[in-house]
């Protein structure tokens, strides 16, 4: 009797998902991270300094002296054609505001991790929503814009450091993993991708031909800079931007349907609250209340159609987030006034229960009746 070949043990570890994103970056082949503790993303820095990919990859890891200079580390390795990364949580991605901008100018590949606290200022340590904006809308200056990614398992949190940095080569553009503190911190099993070797200095130099390396005869000039004083060579690159921030609106949008066959009602909600909302729908159509969830996985591009289609056949809509009222926007344009929406949020880091998110619910859509 002939026994078919055993087939290869999936590597299932338990862990944050902080310390995912880590490993993940270590196996995918990243050249460089640079960093700047602040809870509650720590632990990517953290385990990378444990993991001491330098001794076994080559992988750089770097704390910098702070977020500004960590974000200009990457603008620099970016510009070399390197897959480089760095992580932060909502204040210090603000200080890495004016960084974003000269990579989405410069159209480098680049990946940044935001593990979401609460805000305004220095706020809280504990988890929010709110940077959606930030992310989204471009927090730093002029007409640009960057892919967002966002994660609602430990699991994503791990496949998007490869995701994110596939998308960030194929558009030349910095790509955000937006996740919120809860998903940050809370432990999950992770199946861990299989490593890849970093690329060679000849595999960079034929797939990023538009690297700088200071090296005669590469790219002339060895010189990367956004500045243009000609006002029509500055409006030919804009347009040049606008052009992939349209090829990207067409090609990758992403986004995740439950429940939506029959769905009477709808929720919309991205990242860790999805999952409560998930809960809330479950023990919602064991009483006989068919509502739907839209998650966006890509919060830019944002999955306008999808929210478009489905506020034709639905009675309302109600968005749940940990913020004040931010993604309701993309969503009331995407709907276009069809159907009553309504937000539902909790501030200051409080993280509502399935019972409140189906309280929220009743109380807009069926009460008032």
């Amino acid at each position: 009797m002939v026994f078919p070949p055993r087939k290869k043990m999936e590597e299932v570890r338990l862990m944050k998902g902080n310390e995912a994103i880590a490993h993940a970056a270590v196996r995918y082949g990243v050249d460089g991270y640079f960093g700047y503790p602040i809870t509650p993303q720590s632990e990517v820095l953290e385990t990378l300094e444990e993991l001491m990919p330098w001794e076994t990859t080559g992988m750089v890891v770097l704390q910098a002296e702070s977020e500004v200079a960590a974000i200009n580390m990457v603008y620099g390795g970016a510009s070399t054609g390197k897959a480089v990364m760095t992580s932060s949580s909502s204040p210090g991605v603000s200080l890495m505001q004016e960084g974003l901008s000269y990579i989405a100018a410069g159209e480098l590949p680049a990946l940044v991790v935001n593990v979401m606290r609460g805000g305004p200022g220095l706020g809280t340590i504990h988890p929010s929503q709110a940077d959606y904006f930030q992310a989204t809308k471009g927090g730093g200056h002029g007409d640009y814009h960057f892919i967002v990614l966002a994660p609602a398992t430990v699991q994503e949190m791990a496949d998007f450091v490869g995701l994110g940095f596939d998308l960030a080569f194929k558009y030349r553009t910095p790509v955000m993993m937006l996740a919120d503190g809860i998903v940050g911190q809370m432990m999950e099993k992770v199946v861990l991708p299989p490593a890849r070797p970093r690329r060679t200095e000849q595999e960079i130099a034929e797939q990023c031909p538009w690297a700088v390396t200071g090296r005669p005869g590469w790219r002339k000039p060895n010189v990367l800079t956004t500045l243009e004083l000609d006002s029509y060579k500055m409006e030919e690159n804009n347009r040049r931007y606008q052009q992939t921030y349209d090829l990207i609106r067409r090609n990758e949008v992403r986004y995740k349907e439950y429940h939506t066959e029959d769905a009477e009602y709808l929720m919309v909600a991205f990242g860790s609250i999805a999952r409560i909302c998930l809960k809330a729908i479950e023990d919602a159509r064991a009483r006989g209340l068919k509502i739907g969830l839209v998650r966006p996985v890509t919060l830019w591009p944002f999955p306008e159609e999808i929210i478009s289609e489905l506020s034709k056949k639905v009675k309302g809509i109600l968005v749940v987030e940990l913020n004040a009222g931010q993604m309701i926007e993309d969503v009331r344009m995407a709907a276009k006034d069809r159907v009553p929406i309504y937000h539902f949020g909790r501030l200051g880091g409080i993280v509502p229960n399935p019972q409140e998110v189906l309280d929220a619910f009743e109380d807009r859509f069926l009460k008032s009746k």
